[in-house]
């Protein structure tokens, strides 16, 4: 049986007689992809991709043949599947199972893992393609909660190198050595300034840092990502906006944010509330 090798996501999948199985995508955006999935029995026959493929099992065993043996995944699992390697997917069970994954080209870890590494390094390998990886689980899991945005693909990816690369040597990627804090000052005056969408190179042009190099210093300085960093500062702008009564959906545009339903997901993620009933609260 011939063995087939694509990029996208879809690649491999069987056409499933159960109205129960479903696959719901977003991207690829810049080298990732996501999937999130449910199948009974069957659900992919052998196949590769040029991608890591990095994903957590949800819900039943997942079940797939991969470097000569069958593997089993189970809920809170992590599962790694390297670049051109040979794999199929099938339910461990009567009740099907859930999982939702992530694929990334290989130049953007090798990237990130040279960062990490301070060097330019082969891929990271990660030895066990089952495992409990923290920091890979924490990684995927928080890939389905945020924009597609170029600093939060920043963030995700760089997590991902360093839960392979943790999953390679069996300890966590060491922290910074050193920090350019001038840099790193220059990155954060341009999120304080900005209340649209910053994108990656914007911030590589004013730090000199490599996009991967910059999001570790500034972790490891202010305690997030850039990306957070800068979501954070366009909800306090908006959190302020609606104490004037400004529209919802005005506000979503001018705080960067593609409409007023992204707007509510991210300002109920990050306060707990909706902007309506903060506005609410914040009149009486």
């Amino acid at each position: 049986m011939a063995h087939r090798l694509g990029r996208s996501a879809g690649e491999g999948l069987e056409r499933s007689c159960s109205a129960r199985d479903w696959v719901r995508g977003r991207g690829p955006a810049a080298g990732v992809e996501l999937l999130r999935a449910w199948f009974h029995g069957r659900a992919f026959a052998r196949h590769r991709h040029d991608t890591y493929a990095i994903g957590v099992t949800e819900a039943g065993v997942q079940v797939f043949d991969y470097r000569g043996r069958a593997e089993r995944s189970t809920p809170g699992q992590v599962v790694v599947l390297h670049p051109d390697e040979t794999h199929d997917g099938r339910a461990g069970g009567e009740d099907g199972f859930g999982y939702r994954i992530v694929y990334v080209e290989p130049a953007r870890i090798a990237a990130a893992a040279c960062a990490i590494r301070g060097r330019p390094t082969p891929l990271p390998f990660a030895r066990e393609p089952v495992s409990r990886n923290p920091t890979l689980a924490r990684a995927v899991v928080a890939a389905f909660r945020a924009a597609p945005e170029p600093l939060a693909l920043d963030a995700l990816v760089l997590r991902l190198a360093e839960g392979l690369i943790e999953g390679e040597d069996g300890q966590p990627a060491a922290t910074p050595h050193r920090l350019d804090h001038a840099a790193l000052d220059r990155a954060r005056a341009v999120l304080d300034g900005r209340r649209a969408i910053v994108r990656s190179t914007e911030l590589e042009a004013v730090t000199g840092l490599s996009r991967y190099e910059l999001a570790r210093q500034f972790r490891a300085r202010y305690g997030t990502s850039p990306y957070r960093y800068s979501l954070l500062r366009r909800l306090d702008f908006a959190r302020g906006r609606l104490r004037a009564g400004t529209p919802l959906a005005d506000l979503a545009l001018a705080a960067g944010f593609a409409d007023q339903a992204h707007f509510t997901r991210m300002f109920r993620a990050a306060y707990g509330v909706t902007p309506g009933r903060y506005a609410q609260l914040r009149a009486r």
